[in-house]
């Protein structure tokens, strides 16, 4: 069985852009994998159209490890996010085609499952305006579909430190979401990497009373040693890692034990196998896995099967029952969360397959996604994201 064509196809949502990639054998078979860049759609393509013919094209999908090697090490240059994912929507689908060939779900050809069921948390649904009576009845809808955690962003375009009046604002939230959820909801905290260390240190001490789960990104990914600062400093578990993106950039971060969860992302990080390459090390150092994930219905079916069998996985991030909930249709049979978790999946390959009609009827939009703008979070709000 050889690789014989390659096809990017994007699907435009109001905040972020899906890239597909579907890839065809001589065979007849098809995988599909899926990433989405924030503002860099344009640059995957554009590096998939290089790599593809250099590396892809005429390769057996079944060595997968022979095509991720030759894209990271053949070109010289190093792997930063759009190499990486540009790897990675191969991997995935390489995946997708050895799974239909062998008629089994990924996750048993990478181990076997180690649960019965893949725990979740909700994001996506708070893009509401910033107030503590809209947070919790956003909350409470995160509740009645069976959540049983759920992150948000409590902290408007802050950066390095907030003013005192946002500040407060923002403490507001979080209480006011954790009195409607109850003490048994688990609330992540996300910091989005603006702060400070003295920031984060100082508001991680105003959270403790509301009990978060854990502190995600509190400071810029660039340097570590500010997060083993904040990581000694706070009584809260420390998340990060959707911004690193190769196991040996991963290094010093375990190392300095500056985080106790790792977040990469599957799309971001070359494929199913890196990223078990990852648990185990993290494994290691006693450390869970939390992949992160900002994607639609193709990444998030690949993200379950490393989730099946990952011996440290901790929890799954799931937008789409609440950012846009329609891109599910760019799907047969989604797997859905219930009562706060996914079930194994059990069709071969990833155990989805692509509608490219529906991703077709939903063309690329002119998305220019800014987290720290002062009014990205009322956009969101206006395009009902």
């Amino acid at each position: 069985m050889k690789i014989s064509r390659v096809r990017p196809l994007v699907m435009g949502t109001p905040w972020r852009n899906l890239t597909f990639v579907v890839v065809e054998t001589d065979e007849g078979l098809t995988g599909v994998g899926e990433a989405r860049m924030i503002n860099h759609t344009d640059a995957l393509i554009g590096y998939l159209a290089e790599a593809v013919p250099n590396h892809v094209l005429g390769q057996d999908p079944f060595n997968r490890e022979k095509i991720v090697r030759a894209m990271y090490m053949n070109d010289f240059g190093r792997g930063g996010e759009v190499v990486m994912s540009g790897i990675a929507v191969i991997e995935m689908a390489c995946w997708d085609i050895v799974g239909k060939a062998l008629n089994q779900p990924v996750y048993r050809l990478m181990g076997g499952a180690v649960r019965d069921r893949i725990p979740a948390y909700a994001n996506g649904w708070y893009t509401v305006e910033r107030t503590p009576e809209e947070f919790a009845k956003a909350a409470r809808r995160v509740v009645e579909r069976g959540y049983r955690a759920a992150k948000l962003d409590p902290f408007g375009a802050g950066f390095y430190e907030l003013e005192r009046e946002e500040f407060l604002r923002s403490i507001s939230l979080v209480e006011a979401v954790r009195a409607e959820v109850g003490p048994d909801f688990d609330i992540l905290i996300e910091m989005h990497g603006r702060f400070s260390p003295a920031e984060a240190i100082r508001i991680a001490r105003e959270l403790e009373p509301f009990r978060p789960g854990w502190l995600e990104e509190p400071v810029p990914p660039e340097n570590l040693r500010a997060l083993k600062k904040v990581a000694e400093a706070v009584h809260q578990p420390i998340a990060t890692g959707e911004r690193i993106y190769s196991r040996y950039e991963y290094r010093e971060l375990f190392e300095l034990q500056a985080c106790d969860i790792v977040q990469a992302d599957l799309s971001h990080f070359g494929g199913l196998s890196e990223l078990r390459k990852l648990a185990a090390w993290a494994e290691c150092y006693y450390m869970l896995m939390a992949p992160h994930n900002v994607g639609g219905p193709v990444l998030t079916a690949a993200c379950l099967h490393v989730d099946a069998c990952t011996p440290n996985f901790k929890t799954q991030e799931h937008f789409n029952d609440f950012a846009d909930a329609w891109v599910k249709g760019a799907v047969e049979e989604y797997p859905e969360v219930v009562d706060g978790c996914f079930r194994l999946p059990e069709k071969p390959g990833l155990g989805v397959t692509l509608r490219e009609d529906f991703v077709a009827e939903h063309p690329r939009q002119e998305v220019r996604f800014n987290l720290f703008e002062d009014d990205w979070h009322l956009r969101q709000q206006a395009k009902g994201a």
